[in-house]
């Protein structure tokens, strides 16, 4: 969990790319925002509320994305929307239309953060 003070979006985005490129799982929660990373070298970051979603590494390599950031705000250039089916990562990228299926990330924690009382459903 990231506190609002001193906060700089950019630098949680390249903290958890870091993590990707090593193969480090983590994730980081910053109010409705989840940035995440496997031990595969994904890493994403979530809008939990729009179920908004944009890639930030894939098997270790490092994915380009726009960030506009201020002191006060910040603008992302999301690429698509995910939804999360019990253990399977869902995500709709936006301009080609392709849907994928992920397994092995951390959904539960995702979808804690959506809703705590849906914990139930992972068993």
């Amino acid at each position: 969990m990231v506190d609002g003070k001193g906060f700089r979006l950019a630098d949680e985005i390249r903290y958890i790319q870091d993590k990707a490129a090593d193969h480090d799982a983590r994730t980081v929660t910053i109010g409705q925002l989840i940035l995440f990373s496997t031990d595969t070298g994904d890493a994403w970051l979530l809008e939990i509320t729009d179920q908004l979603a944009v890639r930030l590494a894939r098997d270790g390599d490092l994915e380009s994305i726009h960030l506009e950031e201020t002191d006060t705000s910040f603008a992302i250039e999301w690429k698509g929307h995910y939804r999360i089916e019990g253990p399977a990562f869902v995500y709709a990228d936006r301009d080609t239309g392709r849907v994928t299926t992920i397994l092995g990330y951390p959904t539960r924690k995702i979808a804690q953060a959506a809703d705590p009382k849906i914990s139930n459903m992972f068993g």
